[in-house]
Parts: structure tokens; C-alpha cells; sequence
């Protein structure tokens, strides 16, 4: 009989995380029997979420920072690599101005806790955390994203951004250990698991496998990503949580190797494989490049041998995660950096400048389509003028008009169409952060809507699908890419003026009208049938 050997699942070296103090508040020591314990007040865990909340929504680390310069100053990158990445550092800020957040989908508020047994807090730590964060989004200038179920069809935002995901995990000591991450549906929406079998653990099947798989990835989570593998697991949970701890950087310190007991570990190689890989997929960071992924990661789980759980996911260029720690010595949560004007190089927009189609908006819809007509894909423009913005619900009220035989209102004829939702406007601006929501989710509305003349000119992030390409040949429409990541430069700088057309009941899924001004984007998808990514 084999001996028992106990193995920790996920075998980390020690934190070597930098910590600011917060507070020294709400933390005392007690006797309890012959056991010494930390008490935490349940304001405590509120304070903590809601500071953490706060900088995460700002803030960025320095390493992902680094990650933008290193593009910058690659000779191989191309200008449209430079143009992102140089735009994303501007965006980085603005936001560590701590007035606009970093991305216009503040997320949702995913907190992962370990806790001591060592720890007492005497009460519900998940309402405590909670409470935290409905304050952060309260008083910032963040976005209520969440929506609640009335019925099966019926939904309503819930106006906090609450519920928040919050998973709490017993563990040894005297400390209480938490990641809190704002996932944003771009990239929570890239999550993918496969069922697959022992037959895809080779060298040339794996290869063959990620190759397919990260063509569906597209560029609607906003890269530069931090991309992530996790291969097995003891169940599709296991793995799919891996996975998230995975995108954060959470496991960067697991071993290199396996054991015989199955502890987890990172693949060093097949990193590097991928990362090769993503580099000669053409995409680059948004459109056109090498840089589609800033790093990999691979991690590999012990599995039952009936089944291999693999799954895939990114962190986007909003890399919105934060660790903090409550200990005898007060409330403490990780230094972002404040100051990331350091790592935009002087030369930036040197490099990032290439032809640029200047387009006044407000000259007519004919106008406006007659100019695209005359340049190729990838042709980068700056649009100027009025832009109507609708999103998902819009999209399907405005449908229910159509269905009713009411037809389409006029402006939707008139004016560009942006798929966007902003967040909350800050106090002596215009619009607050207000960048572009992923495109495909509207795709089965193009070809209904441009019949009717109406959406021909279309604003948002990523690829789409055949759908919308054949629409777009048939109707004479465009699609225009914007950058995925700098909401805060577009509602600081580009945005001068925003109105509610119609269904303001609906919050940031109402219709408005925006003025713009040197809003850069992208030819995408011509009237000729042309698409950046099926090219």
C-alpha cells in the first residue's frame, strides 16, 4: 500500500507582493482558550473591498505597464502595435488621475479570500466585502453593469453592481489573504472550456489544438492579453478557476515541474511555443502586428484518465486585479503604480503617427460612406461629428419597432451607429469613460437593420462574423474598429458632448447621441466585402 502524502494543489513560493497600510483600524488581538487569534471587525473587510475596488479601477501594476513600453520600443512592432499600445498608456494616465476608471465596463467584483483559522471576524464576510463594494461603486465614477432577473426574460439593473462573486476559502495562520479582480464582460466572455480525451496529449495535437483555438479568441477582450491555458483538472470547475487565478498572474511562482502526487505546475516551454504562435497570427494588438498577447501562461493539472477538462482565457489590457491581506499589524492592499507616464517613451508618437483619413460625421451619411469607399482596410481614420450610440437592449427594442411595422427611427439612418455604454460622468466633463463594447453581439441585427437603411456605418471593438461582411457588401456599410482599452481617453478627450435619445430608463443601455472630436479608429469591413480578419 502506497503511504499517504498530502499535496497541496497549488504549491506557491512566498508572497513577495508590495503592500501599502490603509489602516490600522479594526484589528485587535485576542486570547481565545490556549490559541491566540486576529479579530477583524466586519467594517474592516468593508473598508478593505472598498479601497481595493477603488485603486483597481485606476491602477495598473508596473509589469503590465512595462509590457505596453516593451511594444513601443520593439523596432519589429508594427505602427499599428505602436498606435495601441501608445494609446493605452495615455489612457493608463488619465485613469491614475483616479477620475475616470480605466475602462468604461467596470466589471464585475470577483473576490477570492483565504482565511486563517486563526481568524475570527464574527459575522457574514461576504455582506461585510460586499458592503465595501456598492460604496466604491456608489461614490466613483464606475458603471452598474449587473442585472438582475425578474423572470425568465425579464431583467433589471440592479443599480449597485451588486451581486458581487465572492469565494472564500479556509486555509492555516493567522492572516486573511484576498485577490479582487473587475472582470468586464469582454473578457469574461473569452473563457472557454473543452471537454477533450487523452488522444490530445501530444505534442503535435496540443500545437494543433491551441492553433484553432485562439483564432476564436478575435480581439473583442481588448489586447494586448495576458493569455492562459490550464490542460486537465479533477473536475471542469477546477479548471476553469485555475484558469482566472491563471490570467491574474496569481500563479506565476507554481513549480516548473510535476511530481508523482500531481501537484500543478507551470509549462515554461509551451509558453513560450504559444507565445510564439500568437506573435505570427498577424493580429497583433487590435489590427495589425505581432503582439495580440503581451505573455502566456500554461498550467498543468492532474486529471481522471477519462477525462482532460483543457480550458482558455485571457486577462484583457484593462488587467484589473489587486491582492490585499489583513494581519495583526492592520488592513493592507498591493501598490499599483501611480505614476505611469514613466513607461510612455518620449518617441511614442513619433512612432505610432502613420496617414490618418480625417472625416467630418455631420456631412451626411452619403458623404461620410462615399470617403471609406475610397480607402482600404485597416486605413486608419478620425472621426469628427455627431454618432448615435446604441448597445445590446437598444438593439432589440429597436427591433420590436420593426417587428411592429413602426419602422426605424430617422437617426439610426443619419448618423453612425457606436456600440458603447459609458460609465458614470465625473463632475465638469462631458461623458465619463466610454469605449467601445464588443461588436458581434449585434451581429443579427445588421443585416435587418441596413435593409432598411439604417446602421450602415457601424463603431465598436472586434471581429464579427460572416453576417455582417455579406451585409455590408449587399447594403454598401462599413464597419469601424475602435480601440478596445482607452475609455478614459475618449470620455476625457474625444467626447464633447453627450444626450439621451431615447430610453433613458435604461441607464448605459439607453440610446444617446454623442459629438466627437479626433475619435480614432479603423477600416474594418468595407462595402466591398473586404474584413481585416478574414483577410
Amino acid at each position: 500500500m502506497r503511504p499517504f502524502y498530502y499535496q497541496e494543489p497549488l504549491p506557491m513560493e512566498k508572497d513577495a507582493t508590495e503592500y501599502k497600510q490603509i489602516s490600522t483600524d479594526h484589528v485587535s488581538i485576542i486570547q481565545a482558550g490556549n490559541r491566540i487569534v486576529l479579530q477583524i471587525q466586519p467594517e474592516g473587510l468593508s473598508l478593505l473591498a472598498e479601497k481595493a475596488m477603488y485603486d483597481v479601477s485606476h491602477l495598473l501594476r508596473s509589469a503590465h505597464l512595462k509590457k505596453l513600453e516593451t511594444i513601443i520600443n520593439d523596432p519589429e512592432a508594427s505602427d499599428n502595435d505602436v498606435f495601441v499600445a501608445t494609446s493605452l498608456l495615455e489612457n493608463a494616465i488619465i485613469a491614475a488621475e483616479m477620475v475616470f476608471p480605466s475602462c468604461q465596463d467596470t466589471g464585475t467584483a470577483i473576490v477570492m479570500g483565504k482565511k486563517g483559522e486563526q481568524v475570527w471576524t464574527g459575522g457574514n464576510d461576504a455582506d461585510a466585502l460586499s458592503h465595501g463594494i456598492y460604496k466604491t461603486y456608489q461614490e466613483d465614477n464606475l458603471r452598474f453593469s449587473q442585472v438582475a432577473p425578474q423572470n425568465m426574460f425579464d431583467e433589471k439593473n440592479t443599480g449597485t453592481n451588486l451581486p458581487a462573486q465572492i469565494d472564500l476559502y479556509a486555509t492555516q495562520g493567522m492572516e486573511y489573504h484576498f485577490l479582487f479582480m473587475a472582470k468586464g464582460g469582454g473578457s469574461a466572455n473569452k473563457t472557454y472550456l473543452y471537454q477533450e480525451t487523452k488522444a490530445l496529449l501530444n505534442p503535435a495535437s496540443l500545437e494543433k489544438f491551441v492553433m484553432e483555438k485562439l483564432k476564436t479568441l478575435g480581439t473583442a477582450a481588448c489586447p494586448p492579453y495576458h493569455l492562459a491555458f490550464v490542460i486537465g483538472g479533477t473536475s471542469a470547475e477546477t479548471t476553469l478557476k485555475t484558469l482566472k487565478l491563471a490570467t491574474t498572474g496569481y500563479l506565476d511562482k507554481l513549480p516548473t515541474t510535476g511530481n508523482e502526487h500531481g501537484r500543478a505546475f507551470r509549462d515554461l516551454e509551451w509558453e513560450e511555443k504559444i507565445f510564439k504562435i500568437t506573435q505570427k497570427m498577424g493580429i497583433g494588438a487590435q489590427f495589425g502586428g505581432k503582439y495580440f498577447c503581451h505573455d502566456v501562461r500554461v498550467i498543468r493539472l492532474p486529471r481522471h484518465g477519462a477525462s482532460c477538462p483543457v480550458a482558455m482565457g485571457v486577462s484583457c489590457s484593462a488587467d484589473r486585479n489587486i491582492k490585499a491581506k489583513i494581519t495583526r499589524e492592520g488592513l493592507f492592499i498591493e501598490k499599483l503604480e501611480t505614476n505611469p507616464a514613466q513607461f510612455l517613451p518620449v518617441a511614442s508618437k513619433t512612432r505610432a503617427e502613420q496617414k490618418v483619413v480625417t472625416i467630418n460625421l455631420d456631412e451626411g451619411m452619403d458623404a461620410v460612406r462615399k470617403i471609406l469607399s475610397q480607402h482600404p482596410i485597416k486605413t486608419r481614420v478620425m472621426l469628427n461629428g455627431k454618432i448615435v450610440v446604441a448597445r445590446d437592449i437598444a438593439h432589440a427594442k429597436l427591433k420590436e419597432l420593426l417587428d411592429q411595422g413602426k419602422g426605424l427611427p430617422e437617426y439610426l439612418k443619419q448618423h453612425i451607429i457606436y456600440y458603447a455604454g459609458p460609465a458614470k460622468t465625473p463632475e465638469g466633463y462631458a461623458s465619463g469613460s466610454f469605449g467601445p463594447t464588443t461588436a458581434q453581439r449585434m451581429d443579427p441585427y445588421v443585416p435587418i437593420f441596413q435593409k432598411e437603411g439604417a446602421s450602415l456605418v457601424m463603431l465598436a471593438k472586434g471581429n464579427r462574423t460572416a453576417v455582417v461582411r455579406e451585409a455590408c457588401k449587399q447594403y454598401g456599410g462599413f464597419y469601424l474598429g475602435s480601440i478596445g482599452g482607452p475609455a478614459a481617453v475618449l470620455g476625457k478627450n474625444c467626447i464633447t458632448d453627450i444626450k439621451i435619445l431615447e430610453f433613458e430608463e435604461l441607464g448605459m443601455e439607453a440610446i444617446f447621441q454623442i459629438t466627437v472630436k479626433d475619435f480614432p479608429a479603423f477600416i474594418i469591413t468595407d462595402d466591398k466585402g473586404n474584413d481585416f480578419f478574414s483577410a
